[in-house]
């Protein structure tokens, strides 16, 4: 399963992506904004986006994404481990 985490902080890169392997997620990371963006989102099970870490542009980008393809997006106003490993909690749990 891919999920798409947007917002975050760069140092924490390696974390985001240690705590999706843990829960079995494939991870796309964007803590930064790349060029094509809404191209680069693809076709994830589900977005987690980090509110207080983002810019606007990025997170209204990832939200029309989300819509267009109807993605669940799930939003957390901390960008912290904890923080993340909650939010894929509550999403095997709808998933189940």
């Amino acid at each position: 399963m891919c999920i798409v985490l947007v917002g975050g902080h760069d140092r924490m890169h390696d974390d985001y992506r240690e705590i999706g392997d843990k829960h079995g997620y494939k991870m796309k990371i964007f803590t930064q904004m790349p060029s094509r963006f809404n191209k680069n989102i693809g076709e994830p099970q589900a977005i987690v986006l980090f509110t207080n870490t983002v810019s606007h542009k990025m997170a209204l980008t990832a939200t029309k994404e989300a819509k267009r393809k109807k993605i669940p997006i799930l939003r957390c106003h901390t960008s912290s481990k904890n923080s993340l490993e909650e939010t894929l909690l509550q999403l095997k749990v709808k998933v189940c």
